[in-house]
């Protein structure tokens, strides 16, 4: 529930604000599952219900995620099979995107999941916090 709460706080402060500055930040969380495996949990519906959202539908190129009474759309950007998927908020100005990016070191075989989002600059860390958070749902998901 704090989650939730956090993250509800965070898109009302963002909503609020009238002249953002924007910071993107990039964060990196190792885990051990396939490529594969890692990109159901990013891209379709039932696999970010697992861990990011209560529930996720899809209409087209466009997801509808709900947390408790809340929900946000999101439009598909780009989708690349096992590699990327990026989403742009509808209900909020431009630049408000979000990416997942699956890397997989050739040597080792180790697989991380990059997670890029554009914030407000006084959201940043809240926005951490946040992710890894949801993260570590998504990898008790995926028994990581």
């Amino acid at each position: 529930m704090a989650i939730l709460q956090l993250y509800n706080r965070i898109i009302i402060n963002l909503r609020k604000k009238a002249a953002l500055r924007m910071k993107e930040i990039k964060l990196e969380f190792f885990l051990k599952t396939s490529p594969s495996v890692l990109f159901s949990r990013i891209s379709n519906p039932s696999g970010l219900a697992e861990w990011f959202a209560d529930n996720v539908k899809i209409e087209g190129k466009i997801f509808t995620f709900y947390w408790g009474d809340s929900e946000q759309k999101a439009e598909i950007l780009t989708m690349i099979p096992n590699e990327t998927i990026s989403f742009r908020w509808l209900d909020m100005g431009a630049g408000y995107e979000f990416r997942f990016d699956i890397v997989k070191d050739e040597l080792t075989s180790d697989v991380a999941l990059v997670v890029t989002d554009n914030v407000d600059d006084a959201d940043a860390d809240d926005t951490r916090i946040l992710w890894s958070s949801q993260v570590s749902k998504l990898r008790q998901a995926i028994g990581s």
